[in-house]
């Protein structure tokens, strides 16, 4: 019996208040035909620095998985919690409402689409929310504006960044953040995301803390550094407006909220620097592994509960001095990504700094990284090394690929 098919009893709530917690199920995407649909016409429009070899990624991608279950971890595939979720017409409804709203098609290719959507089951219609729909594919494509497309374009354009799951959506404790996207390419994720957390059965009465419809602000930027204490990167991807308004949501409760201290971390808007999680994450209760260039420098705003129900905002200040003192730590170990600056810039290119945390001082981590796994594991952390030759070419490592669903709790 599969984990997807195994009795709700036997499954843990969704819960997550740190980045080292015991993890024990995650949320994963393995790249499929959406991967096959990068072309030099459009890999830089979807995001990708390169056309990757899609079997290794593939083979890459399991060794991850298989890293992962090794060490009891549930594995949770997104493909799979989509199709079983479009099972109920609710969520089908849903879904394919929110993908004929697309206002290039007008009325006549809108019609064909939708014909066409009704056509497919639940698992081709998960699959081609994913990988999208191709001109050539669309059955009986008619009309000015389908005529005009080239044979090569897309009605509904794949999402080859579905394999990085962190962005879509957070769980802070027992609730889901479905994220807001920032780039265009990404939208549909979080539709997919959120069509699988209100209609899945293993999700069902999970609170709703964010949404796509609100301002833009991605998983990666967000950090749970320690029960209570939330670190959101502002940048390329999410914007100040989006960082207040989750510390808005995770602050509603008053003096009955987990959450005491959000802190605003402005980053440098470029590709290298996409996501707080590109130059720091945590390996252990009291440790970070960090990109010196830009983690020595990094200042962040502190936001706390307003007696108005607004935040309180102060700073800016030193981030990881406020990190360790909102934690509670006289201060926070810093592990640095390589030994050199140029070998620092290399690794951290190649993401070295974004690990995935299994327990404290257990970490997934990128193989070609050899510095920074070697100064990891002078500072005492395990390191899990897999390959990531061709999943790289995304710009995302171990913690960009994985959305953790159930961790063991660190706080009460």
């Amino acid at each position: 019996m599969s984990d997807l098919e195994r009795p709700q009893s036997s499954t843990r709530r969704p819960y997550v208040d740190s980045e080292v917690g015991r993890l024990r199920t995650v949320m994963l995407h393995r790249p499929g035909p959406e991967l096959r649909r990068l072309t030099p016409r459009n890999n830089g429009s979807l995001l990708f620095d390169g056309i990757p070899w899609v079997g290794r990624a593939q083979e890459e991608h399991d060794a991850f998985a298989e890293a992962l279950r090794s060490h009891d971890v549930e594995v949770l595939y997104v493909d799979q919690l989509l199709a079983e979720a479009l099972a109920d017409p609710g969520a089908r409804k849903e879904i394919s409402e929110s993908l004929l709203g697309d206002r290039r098609w007008g009325d006549t290719l809108r019609k064909r689409v939708a014909d066409h959507l009704e056509e497919l089951d639940a698992e081709a219609l998960a699959a081609t929310v994913i990988a999208g729909l191709a001109h050539e594919e669309l059955r009986n494509g008619s009309g000015l504006t389908y005529r005009l497309m080239d044979q090569h374009d897309f009605v509904l354009e794949p999402l080859p960044n579905t394999l990085f799951t962190r962005d879509s959506s957070v769980w802070v404790r027992d609730a889901s953040a479905v994220t807001s996207m920032a780039m265009p390419a990404r939208l549909r994720e979080s539709t997919i995301t959120g069509t699988i957390y209100r209609w899945h059965p293993r999700f069902a009465g999970s609170p709703a803390l964010y949404g796509r419809d609100l301002e833009p602000l991605e998983g990666g930027d967000v950090l749970l550094l320690a029960p209570g204490v939330v670190a959101v990167g502002v940048g390329e991807r999410t914007t100040p407006a989006g960082a207040e308004r989750l510390a808005s949501r995770l602050f509603a409760d008053g003096e009955a909220s987990t959450t005491h201290t959000v802190l605003a971390v402005p980053i440098a808007q470029q590709r290298a620097t996409m996501h707080l999680d590109t130059v720091c994450t945590m390996v252990d209760l009291d440790a970070v592994v960090a990109y010196p260039a830009v983690a020595d420098t990094l200042v962040a705003y502190r936001l706390t509960p307003g007696s108005d129900g607004e935040p309180t905002v102060s700073g800016p200040v030193p981030f990881l001095a406020a990190a360790a003192e909102a934690m509670g730590l006289d201060r926070l170990r810093v592990i640095p990504t390589g030994l050199d600056p140029v070998t620092a810039e290399r690794e951290q290119w190649d993401d070295g700094n974004n690990t995935l945390c299994i327990a404290p001082r257990l970490a997934v981590a990128y193989e070609r990284n050899v510095e920074t796994n070697a100064q990891l594991e002078e500072a005492g952390i395990e390191v899990i090394r897999i390959p990531g030759s061709e999943l790289g070419s995304g710009r995302g490592g171990p913690r960009c690929m994985s959305c953790p669903i159930v961790r063991d709790p660190l706080g009460g």
